[in-house]
């Protein structure tokens, strides 16, 4: 490898990805009842459920399919994908400790007759595979819900293999 490419990969980071997406990793949020954020077994971090919520604590709130749309879902989804990682770098201390994200599972507070969850959760699923590149693609689950946590449009929560 040359001395330019050596440069290259050792700038090429989840954190120089964020960054060049134009995103500050916000304090992960604390957990909203009797739980924690994260339990890591093993080489595996589990990751509790998190929700839009801004960096102000502001929360996203409404039914998907009524007073959401798909876009503002999808922006949602991306949002809680942010606050995500921001609790990986949180319990891990450096994301580049990720070695995978094995698996989210989404959930969509949604209208009976809703049928498009997965485009919503494609969110957070873009910006993974974006920030983590190849280590990114996941298995996922996205379902609908009559209602969530505080009205909130969207949940998504992760298993990722860690080094």
């Amino acid at each position: 490898m040359t001395s330019s490419e050596l440069l290259k990969h050792k700038e090429d980071t989840p954190y120089t990805r964020l960054s060049a997406l134009g995103i500050t990793l916000p304090e992960a949020p604390p957990p909203i009842a009797n739980f924690v954020t994260h339990v890591q077994e093993g080489k595996l971090l589990f990751l509790s459920g998190q929700g839009p919520t801004e960096a102000d604590g502001r929360l996203h709130t409404g039914k998907v399919g009524a007073d959401v749309s798909v876009d503002q879902a999808y922006q949602h989804a991306r949002l809680t994908g942010i606050n995500l990682i921001a609790v990986m770098h949180a319990a891990l201390g450096d994301l580049r400790r990720v070695r995978r994200v094995v698996k989210l599972f989404g959930m969509v507070n949604a209208t009976p007759d809703f049928a498009d969850h997965p485009s919503v959760i494609n969110g957070c699923s873009d910006l993974l595979i974006d920030v983590f590149q190849e280590a990114g693609i996941h298995a996922r689950s996205a379902v609908g819900h009559g209602s969530l946590p505080g009205r909130i449009t969207v949940e998504i929560e992760a298993v990722i293999a860690i080094d």
